[in-house]
């Protein structure tokens, strides 16, 4: 008996796009023209092209500032649970388009200013990218910010209005070479400042103990400096306008910005020291940590925005409910990472010292309110802190932590837990590395919950750095996936491929991800797979000029683009993509007349300012580019870019253009990665090890429509416990001995032949990132890669239920899971 095989439909027609309604345009147009001449003082004939974004801005705000003010009030009639993210970034990129799409008022806009002899896509372009970020921790955020509103959650983000960001990347010679964001330089008409929310941030000083008349004994926090934090609030739309929340950033003033005695001494510069000292707190991202200096500075960043957010949510709910006892009641505080640990702290200085409560209801307040995210399990960003310095900048606060650990190590005695070493694992104080805070630990120790962002990830939580602590309290860690906002990574970054899945799959896309899944029915259509493929090109045309102005390379459209594009570090493995490069590139000059797939290597990421051995892979990447791009013989067949300052603007150009998505970390070091969502999302097929969220994206999209390959977790620790010198493993390769033997000797760095000595040694002796153990197995599936991309039909079935199977990996599924798992609020479809 013959199978049946069931027919697949035919695909629907494409809709024609309606003309935005005339009456809006109309109204948008009038907007812009009133606030151009009322705002920005000038007249059509006199205004600039930013003249003219200023004035779209104007108009495009005063539309959310209506429901922005309703949100507000509606939180104080009704009293929902607030919610409260602190994070030391917030990556929110471009907001203009973001506003519109979120509106609905894109078309429309885009009329308007037609109207005016404008191009609204000009004037994107002029808007900087906010430096409030560095990579995934702050898109995250913005993601989830932006899922918040939406799901009329009635949330704050807490951050810090850094004025330079992290850094403006440019390479020169290929080298990274780091300058100040000006992103602030010509205003930021998003924002609204707010002068009257300012408060005192104290620092240093000493701590006096003071007796009252009923012999209670009080401790006394008298700081010997203070910065004031003034606060700046940017609104965030929900998707389609009805609920919109505040962002609010705080920015470092001096208490006294001036020392005029000093000023009219004649020491101009001296006078105005304390404002420098001040302003730095808010100067720059992520300050180097190598120097003791840049130390105090890091720490002074993170307790000056938590503190400003902490007495902020305080006078608010006093405002509204009178008495701090109920706080938990009515606010959850998420910590976005290990950066704002010093909130459980504060928190108890503020509930115990200032307030009065007492220390057991101070803590059983603080653990019920806060709520922990940890985001990797690397030791660099478990953050600790040395005991002198916590003593001298935050000398309550040290005797706070010193009692919270000091009681939950007696529970621990009192309930049988006497073994010295478990006893030590668990203490907030490292008394074994100098003696340290431990951030993580204090965490832990003051949230309810404790969540990882991956299952893998939540699972390694579990077995390694938590392992203790998940013996002791079994039910505190969960897991709460990472997603992304449709709306910023298909949308808005994705139009036309938006469209098609709106006509194909319906306009329930738009509100619901999971609607994706219709359009699994004609994966296997060819009509589909043309339309795709159109998409894909024009999306791959538009990058092609980014990179030819940028980078000063031309390249194909109708190449493979192969595209990793992430925070360089030696985990993520950017050396092993290009290693991988090189032997391609080798094949190809051996055999010129195979019938090789034209392959574009896109890279574009920041290493971090201090690291040495990350900027030294960025050096080695566009130095392979170098000779790749100049050697005649390929004919074209390879290209290798490297984009400079990636940012979120950049991102929302490459991923769209993307047909393969490198997520290639080393398996167990990955918490999550939010890339391979948004790269899958728009129909790259992901090339990767069974790390972070891959392992999930395998599970969704299937096991054909992806290419695993590499050491598990697992046998990652296992090999490492066996010795991390790989020269038996580069002698069994076929190719990677000379491969090395190449970079080594100077092939790609003639000027200085031995400039990868140092990278080549690790590779062969300490490859702690088992680059070389994966070698093999990654170059391998690449050919996989090949062979599918000649396969029209397979590939564009593989893109298309990429695309269809990504809707569980929403952001808005993943505000869910926290608001139902750990803060305990009501969500509504906005």
């Amino acid at each position: 008996m013959s199978a049946v095989v069931t027919p697949t439909p035919s695909l629907p027609e494409r809709r024609k796009e309606v003309a935005p309604d005339s009456a809006e345009v109309a109204a948008l147009r009038e907007a812009i023209l009133r606030r151009l001449t009322y705002s920005v003082g000038k007249t059509p004939a006199s205004a600039s092209e930013h003249d003219w974004y200023l004035a779209v801005v104007y108009a495009t705000r005063d539309r959310i500032v209506e429901p922005w003010m309703a949100s507000t009030s509606a939180a104080y009639v009704h009293g929902p649970k607030r919610v409260y993210y602190l994070s030391l970034e917030f990556l929110i990129g471009r907001l203009l388009f973001d506003a519109l799409t979120n509106l609905g008022l894109t078309d429309a806009m885009r009329t308007a200013t037609r109207g005016l002899g404008v191009d609204l896509d000009r004037l994107r372009t002029l808007e900087p990218d906010a430096a409030l970020g560095n990579g995934g921790l702050g898109r995250l955020a913005a993601c989830f910010m932006e899922s918040m509103a939406t799901l009329a959650i009635a949330a704050h983000g807490y951050g810090i209005r850094y004025d330079h960001g992290l850094f403006r990347q440019s390479l020169k010679d290929g080298w990274q070479q780091e300058y100040p964001e000006d992103w602030l330089a010509l205003g930021n008409p998003w924002e609204f400042k707010r002068p009257e929310v300012s408060y005192e941030i104290g620092f240093g000083g000493a701590v006096e103990e003071q007796t009252s008349s009923d012999g209670v004994v009080r401790h006394v926090w008298k700081p010997g400096e203070y910065v004031n934090a003034i606060a700046y609030d940017t609104p965030i739309t929900g998707w389609r306008g009805q609920h919109v929340n505040t962002l609010r950033l705080w920015s470092a003033r001096a208490s006294e910005p001036l020392l005029l005695d000093a000023f009219n001494a004649g020491d101009y510069v001296g006078a105005q020291s304390g404002k420098v000292r001040a302003e730095a707190i808010s100067s720059v991202l992520y300050p180097s940590d190598e120097t003791p200096a840049g130390q105090e500075l890091r720490l002074r960043q993170e307790y000056f925005f938590v503190s400003s957010s902490l007495q902020d949510l305080v006078r608010r709910h006093i405002k509204q409910y009178q008495d701090l006892r109920s706080l938990s009641e009515h606010v959850a505080i998420q910590l976005n990472d290990t950066h704002p640990a010093i909130s459980v702290a504060e928190l108890m200085r503020l509930l115990f010292d200032v307030h009065g409560l007492s220390w057991e209801e101070a803590w059983r307040i603080t653990r019920a309110t806060v709520s922990y995210t940890n985001h990797t399990l690397l030791p660099e960003a478990l953050e600790s802190w040395a005991v002198p310095l916590l003593e001298r900048l935050l000398p309550r606060h040290m005797q706070i932590i010193y009692l919270i650990n000091a009681l939950h190590l007696d529970g621990l005695r009192k309930a049988g837990h006497t073994d010295p070493d478990f006893v030590s694992s668990v203490s907030v104080i490292d008394e074994h590395a100098g003696r340290r805070v431990r951030m993580g630990h204090l965490a832990f120790i003051g949230s309810h919950k404790v969540n990882g962002v991956s299952a893998l990830h939540t699972g390694l939580l579990k077995q390694t750095v938590f392992r203790d602590f998940d013996a002791l309290y079994p039910d505190r860690i969960v897991n709460e996936t990472n997603g992304i906002t449709f709306r910023r990574w298909l949308f808005e970054a994705n139009p036309g491929l938006t469209r098609l899945l709106a006509d194909v799959a319906g306009d329930a896309i738009y509100d619901d991800p999971a609607a994706l899944t219709r359009l699994e029915a004609y994966a296997g259509d060819p009509a589909l797979h043309d339309a795709l493929a159109e998409i894909k090109r024009q999306n791959k045309v538009a990058l092609a000029r980014i990179i030819l102005d940028r980078c000063r390379v031309k390249v194909d459209p109708d190449a493979l683009f192969d595209v990793q594009i992430k925070r360089v570090h030696e985990y993520k493995r950017q050396l092993l993509n290009i290693l991988e490069t090189i032997a391609l590139y080798d094949a190809m000059r051996a055999h010129p007349h195979a019938e090789w797939v034209p392959t574009v290597k896109i890279f574009a990421g920041k290493a971090a300012a201090s690291y040495h051995n990350a900027k030294l892979i960025i050096k080695l990447a566009n130095d392979v580019g170098r000779v790749v791009n100049s050697d005649p013989t390929l004919r074209g067949l390879l290209k290798v870019v490297y984009l400079p300052n990636y940012n979120v603007s950049l991102a929302e150009s490459i991923i769209p253009a993307a047909d393969l998505s490198e997520q290639i970390s080393t398996a167990g070091m990955e918490a999550s990665g939010t890339g391979n969502m948004k790269l899958a999302l728009n129909g790259a097929l992901t090339i990767g090890t069974l790390d972070g969220a891959n392992v999930e994206i395998r599970e969704k999209v299937g096991d054909d429509n992806i290419f695993i390959f590499g050491l598990t977790a697992e046998q990652v620790e296992e090999r490492r416990r066996h010795g991390i010198d790989m020269q038996q493993t580069i002698a069994a390769s076929a190719i990677l001995p000379e491969i090395l033997d190449a970079i080594g000797s100077g092939a790609f760095s003639p000027d200085d032949p031995s400039r990868y000595l140092g990278l080549v040694d690790i590779l062969r002796h300490h490859d702690h990132f088992m680059v070389c153990a994966d070698f093999d197995a990654y170059c391998a599936r690449q050919r996989d890669v090949a062979h599918r991309w000649k396969n029209r039909a397979a590939w564009w079935k593989s893109s298309a239920l990429n695309t269809a199977r990504m809707g569980w990996f929403s952001s808005d599924r993943a505000i869910r899971g926290y608001a139902e798992d750990i803060w305990q609020v009501p969500t509504t479809a906005a």
